[in-house]
């Protein structure tokens, strides 16, 4: 155990840890302190589309059947195993067994059709709740459930571990987003606004974990990023803002981790508002960015240009970049051939995730030199969800998708892009329908170029994601196939 008497009876290296690390030393070292730059707006993640969500309660305290690892495998979690048909449309999964939720109700076959029959439920907020109404689930018996899916689905198994995923429990179910009751190792000890949200480890949990104490805490300015971790208030600091990694790679204090990543950075464009719905429009902007200064900008050089909305570590990803490649003069003659009357005025709402207000001034100097006169709109979280994301008022906005796996968003109805494409749509439909990797890469490949073509948006670039932890915390993840902190994977070295 790590306290004060231990620290000032010890060598001077540990004296040294004293001085520099406060809040570690004074802590066990069964506890932990992470930092996030976004406050989630809530605990239950299928009742919200926010990433922040999940990177608190995904694996900690909700379950899935299956575990999403580091390297993008999948493993066993609530289920222990599983049969696939050979035609990819059926699962029968082997629940595990004497496993209870945290009011002390059981997790069984009943629970598992009850939780995906609500993802997918008319009255469903969850985000891929078209995918869950694609699935019915038939119980076996107590501990065995056929899971199957209207389409072949090789992806079937990721998408179960993923947050929209999670086992429910139905009486508590409805006050998941701030009285979460799940199956996970830890619960819900405080949460308090605008600051904090503490787990304690949970008793009945079928197995220890070295961590039993974990305090997140949400740190949206980069300057006190590095003042928390300097000073020893945080311990790690996953998807840290790369501005404030400088100060703290050649620290011999910290572990600094780059890791790729799923995610999407774009320059996301309402395609149901003029003029934004030209695609001459739609190409004059994406020709005017210039990817790799702005990632400098944006990223601090953390990131790899894209072309369309794959990442390059994705399956099926192609190199598409050359479609719409930064010409300050194509752009000029597209707004013309477009009839655009400049200076062109819109509005770019940003959130305020570090990238997006700092990439937001580099892309609106870009832009003006094509004659549109960007207004920046500084929003919070809430703001976006609600205004962007959710009744779709912008003209654009810069933002990171960070899950994997969701090309299908521009075929949702009323996705707040505003795309509408019957040829993106029959495409995608094929692709869904494709068993064989080959097939399916190539035609991951057409809708790759199709979208770029279209420029549905201004792909930018797929980010590197940057955690900068304590040098003794082991169990860091190494890549973030999805955004998760997986607390059971975490300890400190002897």
């Amino acid at each position: 155990m790590l306290n004060r008497r231990n620290v000032l009876a010890g060598s001077a290296a540990s004296l040294s840890l004293w001085t520099a690390f406060p809040a570690l030393a004074q802590t066990r070292k069964d506890s932990l302190t992470l930092a996030m730059t976004l406050e989630p707006p809530g605990l239950d993640p299928t009742a919200g589309a926010a990433s922040s969500i999940g990177e608190i309660v995904l694996y900690n305290l909700f379950e899935t059947l299956t575990k999403i690892n580091a390297d993008g495998s999948v493993s066993p979690l609530l289920a222990e195993s599983w049969d696939v048909s050979s035609d990819l449309k059926s699962y029968t999964f082997r629940l595990r067994k004497g496993v209870s939720f945290h009011n002390g109700e059981p997790f069984n076959a009943q629970s598992v059709k009850f939780s995906l029959e609500r993802a997918g439920d008319a009255k469903s907020t969850n985000k891929d709740k078209a995918s869950f109404a694609a699935l019915s689930t038939k119980v076996v018996d107590e501990h065995t459930v056929i899971v199957s899916n209207q389409d072949a689905d090789p992806d079937m198994l990721f998408s179960l571990g993923q947050a929209t995923a999670i086992m429910v429990e139905p009486k508590s179910a409805a006050g998941n987003n701030t009285r979460p009751v799940g199956t996970g190792p830890y619960k819900l000890a405080a949460w308090s606004r605008g600051s904090s949200v503490t787990l304690a480890a949970w008793p009945g949990y079928r197995a220890s974990m070295r961590i039993r104490r974990a305090v997140f805490r949400f740190i949206p300015d980069p300057a006190a990023q590095v003042a928390a971790l300097l000073a020893g208030d945080v311990d790690v600091f996953a998807r840290v803002t790369p501005r404030s990694v400088a100060q703290l790679k050649n620290n011999p204090r910290f572990q600094v981790v780059v890791s790729g990543s799923r995610a999407k950075t774009i320059l996301a464009m309402n395609n149901a508002r003029k003029p934004l719905n030209d695609v001459r429009v739609r190409r004059a902007i994406a020709a005017a960015i210039d990817r790799k200064a702005l990632i400098e900008g944006a990223a601090d050089g953390y990131g790899q240009p894209i072309g369309s909305y794959y990442a390059p570590t994705a399956f099926g990803y192609v190199d598409t970049t050359g479609i719409n490649p930064y010409d300050l003069d194509k752009a000029k003659a597209l707004m013309a051939e477009a009839g655009v009357n400049t200076p062109l005025a819109l509005t770019m709402t940003l959130p305020p995730t570090p990238y997006a207000r700092q990439g937001g001034e580099v892309i609106a100097a870009m832009l003006a030199k094509i004659g549109i006169r960007v207004q920046l709109q500084n929003v919070e979280w809430a703001q976006w969800l609600s205004g962007t994301y959710t009744n779709r008022n912008y003209d654009l906005t810069m933002i990171s998708h960070v899950e994997p796996l969701d090309l299908g968003n521009f075929s949702k109805p009323g996705y707040y892009w505003g795309y509408q494409s019957a040829q993106f749509d029959a495409l995608y439909d094929r692709i869904k329908h494709s068993a064989r990797p080959a097939d399916r890469s190539r035609l991951l490949g057409e809708a790759q170029r199709m979208l770029a073509q279209e420029s549905v948006h201004a792909f930018l670039f797929a980010p590197q994601w940057v955690t900068v932890a304590h040098k003794s915390l082991r169990g860091l993840w190494k890549d973030m196939p999805i955004f998760v902190n997986d607390l059971s994977a975490l300890h400190w070295a002897a």
